[in-house]
C-alpha cells in the first residue's frame, strides 16, 4: 500500500518524514499545534489521515516505509497528541453514558434502542443509485478491507469466557479458517462487482475524514489495554445493530440487478450477526463486567461511539447527496 495523498501540512510533514527515514522535530511540534486547534477532529481531514497512517503501521504498512517505524517512541509521541484530540472529540459527542444496575446486555439494548441517527441503509435499500453506491462502498472500505482487525487486538487483553466469546465471533469474521469466505474478501469481491478498486488502501484518497475517524475510533480501542472495555462495547453494538441494516443493503442491491454473489457480503451478515448478538452481550461483555465491573461505564461508552460514528457517516453521504454532491473528496456533483 503506497502511503495516501497529504491532505494538510501535518500529513505532508508526516508522509514525507516516513517516507525518508527521519521524523522531524518540526512534525512533532506541528502535530501538537493541530491537534490542539482542531475545532471538529472527527473531522478533520488533516488529524483523521495523519492518525490513520499512524495507526496503519499496526496492519499492514507502507511501501517504501521501514517497518520500524511501528513502535518508534518519537512518532508515538505524535500519535498521542492525536489521539487524544481524537478521544475529546469522541466525549464532546456521546458523553458520558449513564451506568445503571441492570445486566450490562441490557444497559447495551438501552442504549441502542435510544439511538435517533439517520438511517443510511434504508436510503440505499429504497432509493440508492449506483453510483451513491459506490461511493458509499468506498467510504467503507476503510474499514471492511481490514474487517474484524481492529477489534481483534483487543483479544490478548482479555480472559476466560470473554476470550472464548470474542474469539467465537472473530472466527467467524475470519471465514472459519477458509480465506475466501473471509469478510474482508467477501467486501472485495462486492467492490469488484460495482467496478471498484479492491486492493487494500486503494480508495483512501476518496474517502472524507469520516470513514477515517470511524477506523480511528476502533483503532483507539483495540490497541491500548485501557479501553478494552470500549473495545468490547463497540464490537457487541457493531454485532447488535447490523443484522437489519445488512437485510436493506442486501435489497437495495438486488433492487439494482445484483444477485446473490454480489450480496453475499451483507446476507452472511444478516445470519452471522443475528447469532453474535448474544455472544457479544452476554457472553463477551457480560462476562467482562462480572469480572471487572469498574468496565461497564467503558463498555457503553464503545457502543455509543459505534452508534454516533455510524450517525457521523450517514449524515455527511446523505446531506452531500441531498445537495447534490459527491460524498467522496474531489469527485464531480451527483444528481440529488
Amino acid at each position: 500500500m503506497r502511503l495516501p495523498e497529504p491532505r494538510g501540512p501535518l500529513t505532508r510533514a508526516l508522509c514525507d518524514d516516513l517516507a525518508t527515514g527521519t521524523l522531524s522535530p518540526a512534525t512533532a511540534e506541528l502535530a501538537e499545534r493541530t491537534a490542539a486547534a482542531a475545532t471538529d477532529p472527527l473531522l478533520d481531514e488533516d488529524l483523521q489521515l495523519a492518525l490513520a497512517v499512524c495507526y496503519e503501521l499496526h496492519y499492514r504498512g507502507f511501501d517504501g516505509v521501514d517497518e520500524t517505524w511501528e513502535w518508534d517512541p518519537e512518532l508515538l509521541r505524535v500519535r498521542a497528541h492525536l489521539e487524544r484530540a481524537h478521544t475529546a472529540g469522541l466525549r464532546a459527542l456521546v458523553g458520558e453514558p449513564e451506568v445503571t444496575g441492570e445486566p450490562v446486555d441490557q444497559q447495551l439494548g438501552t442504549l441502542i434502542a435510544a439511538d435517533d441517527g439517520p438511517s443510511l441503509s434504508r436510503y440505499m435499500a429504497r432509493s440508492g443509485s449506483l453510483e451513491q453506491w459506490r461511493e458509499f462502498l468506498t467510504l467503507r472500505s476503510v474499514y471492511h478491507l481490514k474487517e474484524a482487525d481492529p477489534h481483534t487486538f483487543a483479544l490478548p487483553r482479555l480472559s476466560g469466557r470473554t476470550k472464548a466469546a470474542m474469539v467465537e465471533i472473530q472466527a467467524d469474521e475470519y471465514g472459519g479458517g477458509s480465506a475466501e469466505r473471509m469478510h474482508s474478501e467477501l467486501f472485495a469481491g462486492m467492490m469488484r462487482d460495482l467496478d471498484l478498486d479492491a486492493g487494500y488502501g486503494a480508495l483512501w484518497d476518496d474517502a472524507p475524514a469520516v470513514a477515517f475517524a470511524s477506523v480511528n475510533t476502533m483503532s483507539l480501542f483495540g490497541l491500548h489495554r485501557r479501553w478494552r472495555g470500549a473495545a468490547l462495547g463497540h464490537l457487541a453494538c457493531v454485532e447488535m445493530t447490523s443484522s437489519e441494516p445488512s437485510r436493506r443493503y442486501s435489497s437495495g442491491l438486488r433492487r439494482l440487478g445484483y444477485g446473490g454473489p454480489t450480496t453475499v457480503f451483507y446476507d452472511e451478515h444478516v445470519e452471522a450477526d443475528a447469532v453474535h448478538e448474544q455472544i457479544a452481550a452476554v457472553d463477551m461483555c457480560g462476562s467482562l463486567v462480572t469480572g471487572e465491573p469498574q468496565l461497564a461505564a467503558d463498555v457503553l461508552f464503545g457502543a455509543a461511539c459505534s452508534l454516533a460514528m455510524d450517525g457521523l457517516a450517514a449524515r455527511h453521504l446523505l446531506g452531500e447527496w441531498e445537495a447534490g454532491r459527491s460524498g467522496l473528496r474531489g469527485r464531480v456533483a451527483l444528481a440529488a
